[in-house]
């Protein structure tokens, strides 16, 4: 499946000639052919001026599945881009983003709790393979969902999600043995994890067109906003009560907005479900230049982006800070990321999703290289914190629209799992290996270049893949 490049209005319409209408309804950031070829996208205002010519209305296919949600609208028209329909599928995929993301964003206080309360007779690179795994597992599961969710829809995937994340947790709460936090914590609730917030996110692109990128900052907050809540609200439980209760507190939050989740997040398309995969449509992404690049760099961003999550409290501690002031670095970084992922979202409708991500992250790779491996006093920590927080948020919030921009309608879901699969790897080893770093002599320093050379060895990735679907124009908007 070869890609093909335009970067003039005029040129991506005849590129994408009757598959561009329902791609653009149906997918964030998305325009490719119906054969998968992908092109830069054209400008929104001449897209919208743009009458729908009867060739492609009749190029359109009116099913759908059993939740998708027609909205009234002819099969042609473009995406409603609001209404109270398209706002409760972002209120309820933002509910997912932070049950799902919220919760992972807080494994830091987990990490250091372990080490020092039921776990510390393990090592600090033992015990992080309970959020290691968490990551791994709502990656790795990706592609298995994304099929899933290509031929069934979301509603019994948010179910089944929702469940297995409660019930996972709540079997934390009682666990006492490496083992059980490692099947609870770290497999049955990233299971569900995964479940639930690639279904909701899914599900989103349909409702929008212009205002995509408003509608994926938005939903990012959640998760931002979890990594605030969550932190603060386990660890004061775990101090006044009992680490048991301050877990199945939080199991009863997530349950009642995963509720909210499954009541209103519906697939709006007038695209039919994919059924089946064929050998050469499973083989295609991979003989695709940018889609290749991309992948390169989703594997090793992670190393970077996790090591500072997982670690800002345990490595501030070690550098003299207090334990009570290093608990809310964790929610200082997620405050911090809920404007940064909700910005990136709104920068990115305007000056290209690959330029505001590559940017962003760019920025966050040499926070960690120039201001956390010099700066150990506790000023300088929380600066970072909050900084890196900011920048780094564009991750989260732009990574689906890169992707989608580069698949076809149909394959979205697989190829999402694809990209999940490729995060999962960094995920799973990235907390390990930094933990084996921190306890060498030059530990402290080391973890920090660890981090950072690999965020931006990520992000160069990431820029190489935009090169080549722009011909190499450092100017295009993409």
């Amino acid at each position: 499946m070869a890609a093909t490049t335009t970067t003039s209005p005029e040129k991506g319409t005849t590129a994408a000639s009757s598959g561009v209408m329902d791609i653009e309804r149906t997918i964030s950031n998305s325009f490719a052919n119906v054969d998968g070829a992908v092109s830069v996208p054209p400008n929104d205002g001449d897209r919208l001026r743009r009458p729908v010519t009867d060739e492609e209305k009749q190029h359109i296919d009116d099913s759908s599945d059993a939740t998708a949600v027609e909205d009234g609208s002819d099969a042609g028209s473009p995406a409603p881009d609001g209404g109270m329909q398209a706002w409760l599928v972002v209120l309820g995929a933002w509910c997912s983003s932070f049950c799902s993301y919220g919760w992972i964003n807080s494994v830091g206080i987990f990490q250091q709790y372990y080490e020092e309360g039921p776990l510390h007779d393990y090592s600090p690179s033992q015990i992080s393979w309970i959020p290691a795994l968490q990551i791994f597992f709502m990656s790795f599961m990706g592609p298995f969902i994304g099929v899933l969710f290509d031929k069934y829809g979301p509603e019994k995937l948010l179910i089944a999600g929702s469940f297995l994340h409660v019930f996972g947790l709540m079997m934390a709460s009682i666990s006492t043995k490496y083992y059980q936090f490692l099947l609870s914590q770290g497999v049955c609730s990233a299971i569900g994890v995964a479940a639930v917030f690639l279904s909701a996110i899914a599900c989103v692109s349909g409702w929008f067109d212009r205002r995509r990128g408003l509608a994926f900052g938005i939903l990012a907050t959640g998760s931002s906003l979890g990594g605030v809540v969550l932190p603060i609200m386990v660890t004061r439980l775990i101090d006044h009560v009992s680490y048991g209760w301050a877990m199945r507190t939080g199991a009863f939050l997530i349950g009642v907005l995963l509720v909210v989740t499954i009541c209103t997040v519906r697939r709006r398309t007038t695209i039919a479900p994919q059924t089946n995969f064929t050998a050469a449509q499973m083989k295609a992404p991979f003989k695709e230049v940018p889609f290749m690049f991309i992948l390169g760099g989703l594997f090793l961003i992670p190393f970077g982006l996790y090591t500072p999550i997982n670690y800002l409290p345990t490595v501030a501690v070690q550098a003299g800070m207090t334990k009570s002031l290093a608990q809310y670095l964790v929610s200082v970084y997620n405050g911090a990321s809920l404007v940064g992922r909700l910005s990136s979202g709104i920068l990115a409708d305007k000056f290209g999703r690959f330029n505001a991500f590559v940017a962003s992250c760019y920025v966050a790779g040499v926070l960690v290289l120039a201001m956390w491996i010099p700066g150990t006093g506790n000023a300088v920590t929380i600066a970072f914190a909050a900084m890196f927080g900011l920048f780094s948020g564009a991750y989260i919030a732009l990574l689906v629209a890169l992707i989608a921009q580069v698949s076809p309608i149909r394959e979205i879901g697989y190829r999402n799992g694809i990209a999940c699969l490729a995060q999962s790897i960094g995920g799973l080893l990235a907390t390990p290996i930094a933990g084996a770093i921190i306890d060498k002599p030059g530990g402290l320093v080391g973890i920090k270049v660890y981090a950072g050379v690999f965020l931006l060895a990520g992000t160069s990735s990431v820029l190489i893949a935009r090169l080549f679907l722009t011909k190499f124009k450092l100017n295009a908007i993409l």
